[in-house]
């Protein structure tokens, strides 16, 4: 059942920022494609769950490589763990089917909702800029946004607090007005504790952190969260 706090003693937030991956684009058919490759169910998981652990290894090691890089550098270590033996193009191509993933359905009525209420829209994302703008226009979801945010300016990957500062210093607004809206559990615990509002979408197989503070709004789909934003006053 969503969550219908509304926690109306905050009032509506001066801008609504968004995670991109799982969030607004839907990553199955790449899911389905690397667990196809792999022979493995897992696969996919096991994948994604490596690309986190050593985007932090990059963060607490003060090290940086982008998304991308450290995307293709975990699909060959989800091959070695696997014990899969993946030829590194059919890797590469594995890894790039992030830039053809497609909007959840629910995403474009949900955003044309909050865009119509008269919310500020923006995108912060851990893929590249240069990857992840093109792809937003070809999806037809940048025009709803007034900037898209990519990690890359701070060279720190989300959760870290300094992606969600950065991005609130560019929209002009203290960090504490922005909403980031996610269905990554880590991605609403690392915003919290920066100091941001937050709102979680309940994508299926997501969940949040029960050791870090509750979203304000918990919804399964981006329209839901929309209905319950615009009742803000």
């Amino acid at each position: 059942m969503p969550n219908t706090n509304l926690n109306s003693n905050k009032g509506r937030p001066a801008v609504l920022l968004f995670d991109v991956n799982e969030t607004l684009l839907d990553m199955s058919d790449m899911q389905k494609a690397v667990n196809e490759t792999f022979g493995n169910e897992l696969a996919f998981k096991l994948w994604f769950a490596l690309l986190l652990e050593y985007s932090l290894v990059e963060n607490v090691t003060n090290t940086y490589h982008n998304f991308s890089e450290v995307g293709q550098a975990v699909m060959r270590m989800t091959a070695e763990k696997i014990g899969k033996d993946i030829p590194e193009e059919k890797q590469k191509e594995l890894v790039n089917m992030v830039k053809e993933t497609q909007p959840h359905p629910d995403v474009i009525p949900g955003l044309e909702k909050l865009q119509q209420a008269g919310f500020r829209l923006a995108t912060l994302t851990n893929s590249p800029a240069k990857s992840s703008i093109p792809h937003l226009e070809k999806v037809g979801l940048k025009r709803f946004f007034e900037d898209t945010y990519s990690v890359d300016s701070v060279e720190k990957f989300k959760p870290h607090s300094s992606p969600y500062q950065y991005a609130a210093d560019q929209l002009g607004v203290k960090l504490e007005e922005v909403m980031m809206v996610a269905a990554h559990g880590w991605d609403i615990a690392g915003a919290l504790r920066a100091g941001a509002r937050a709102a979680f979408i309940s994508r299926p197989g997501q969940a949040l952190y029960p050791l870090a503070p509750k979203p304000e709004l918990t919804t399964p789909t981006l329209l839901e969260l929309a209905e319950q934003l615009v009742k803000m006053e």
